[in-house]
């Protein structure tokens, strides 16, 4: 198992990140590492705000943005109309999380993201670097740690963001798992899945949507032989109040409503916006768009519309087409329209970027580039790196009494030398290397109710998460030498 030495930059960051604790500020002592990775798996209650309330000050928000960006003379947003609540009997008010699990689903979120060319350590560090950033118990609300008070003053939007997405995805699956209790839920981040089919940069080769709002992830709720549903989800976050959250989903309504599937203004969506306050309780604000779209229906049969059928980059010209109006045809709004000859595809490019995701958290990128476009960025997981930083699936581990293989990284959190482990259950692994989605897909919803699972793992002697798509991400203490 490699170990390696970060490049002076990189290494103020994390000594920024993880070298201060609760009681760094007496005597600048540090938490013990093993009590660090102790919190990390204490369950504490997240406040959830989703109310008629919530509503009408989102609503007051995008009209005061409308009013500036018109005195501005800038274009107006169009935003997904008719936000309402959650129902508390999918969303309870008052939910329990661990770091843990967030940190999970953060890293697996950004596992695509392309975050620099150290990209094994840059994406797996985009999720490791909160380890001590939140603190709770079981009996209180969630909140900022010390130390994640601290950071914040240096990586507001950073800081805020990432935590924003990682508590926005883990309540997304949670809610869409007990509405769909007989259905699976895969994340998928809309940028990579978008590619596929659009030029979202000047650098993308095609036509160019001039148009930067978009979702940051679809949630894709599947069933094997049965047409998936897909909903955007738009996620931010802050460290201020309320009206700052009441701002972002204003903004939020108009990311979702970038992407139509099916009929115009039909496509179901969420948007949540984290408040992450330096003094008080964490609190996530959610509200969510019914509708009949979203559903990718057609025929499953078809060999070249199976999963585990290759694709290219297709070129499909910009622009959401709104319904006729008698023999009138108006013009297409700025966006992107899955239209029903789309289904199939689009089907096969959310089920394959899911795959890219799962294989490129477990360090794989000869696995991960085989379900990638070129405009998605098959050649980043194909071009040489340097070994040290690369991210290479090359360890197996056994936790929770599972075989996995996937990835490690070692590093120190307090001056002490930890390894992080994430990866894929094995026999799950070997279907996605080989490019069989069909087989992968058709047997992790049959083992899906015997995951997830969170818990300290005695003979490893750390955290352990294990989620429901068969992907795992562990930490724990190494001897020291």
């Amino acid at each position: 198992m490699p170990a390696y030495a970060l490049c002076a930059p990189l290494q103020q960051h994390v000594a920024c990140e993880v070298g201060l604790t609760r009681g760094s500020r007496r005597g600048n002592r540090l938490k013990p590492a093993a009590d660090v990775l102790k919190d990390l798996v204490q369950p504490s209650n997240i406040s959830i705000h989703s109310s008629s309330a919530l509503v009408g000050s989102v609503d007051d928000a995008a009209a005061e943005d409308d009013k500036a960006r018109e005195e501005k003379e800038l274009d107006q947003l169009r935003r997904k109309p008719e936000l309402r609540p959650i129902p508390a009997k999918e969303l309870d008010r008052a939910v329990q999380l661990t770091p843990w699990d967030v940190l999970h689903t953060l890293g697996q979120g950004i596992a695509l993201s392309r975050r620099g060319a150290s990209r094994g350590l840059a994406e797996h560090w985009g999720s490791l670097k909160y380890s001590q950033a939140l603190a709770g118990s079981i009996d209180s609300f969630m909140t900022l740690s010390a130390e994640g008070r601290e950071t914040a003053d240096y990586y507001k939007a950073i800081q805020s963001g990432e935590l924003g997405t990682g508590f926005a995805l883990t309540l997304a699956r949670r809610l869409l798992s007990r509405r769909y209790p007989d259905h699976s839920v895969s994340i998928v981040p809309a940028d990579t899945a978008l590619r596929a089919g659009w030029a979202l940069t000047s650098r993308d080769s095609g036509h160019r949507s001039g148009y930067r709002y978009r979702p940051q992830f679809f949630a894709e709720i599947w069933k094997p032989g049965e047409a998936p549903r897909v909903l955007p989800i738009a996620c931010k976050g802050n460290h201020s109040n309320a009206a700052a959250s009441h701002n972002q989903l204003a903004s939020a309504s108009a990311h979702v409503e970038a992407v139509h599937i099916g009929p115009w203004d039909e496509t179901p969506a969420l948007v949540f916006s984290t408040e992450l306050p330096t003094e008080g309780v964490l609190t996530v604000h959610a509200l969510q768009a019914r509708g009949t779209g979203g559903r990718l229906t057609g025929s499953m049969d078809d060999p070249d519309t199976c999963l585990d059928h290759p694709l290219e980059d297709a070129n499909i010209f910009p622009g959401i087409q709104p319904p006729a109006e008698g023999e009138r045809k108006p013009e297409s709004q700025l966006g992107f329209h899955v239209q029903s000859g789309h289904y199939a595809w689009f089907r096969q490019v959310l089920a394959r970027t899911a795959a890219a995701g799962l294989t490129a958290f477990a360090g794989d990128g000869v696995a991960t580039a085989q379900y990638l476009t070129k405009r998605q960025g098959r050649r980043h997981f194909t071009d040489p790196t340097h070994a040290a930083t690369d991210s290479v699936q090359d360890a197996n581990q056994r936790l929770l009494d599972i075989d996995f293989v996937g990835t490690d990284h070692v590093f120190r959190l307090n001056r002490t030398r930890v390894e992080a482990f994430s990866g894929v259950a094995s026999d799950l692994f070997r279907h996605l290397a080989k490019g069989r989605v069909e087989q992968y897909r058709t047997e992790i919803h049959a083992q899906r109710r015997t995951w997830p699972l969170l818990a300290w793992d005695s003979e490893w002697d750390g955290p352990v998460s294990v989620h429901q798509d068969g992907s795992v991400l562990a930490m724990r203490v190494l001897p020291q030498a």
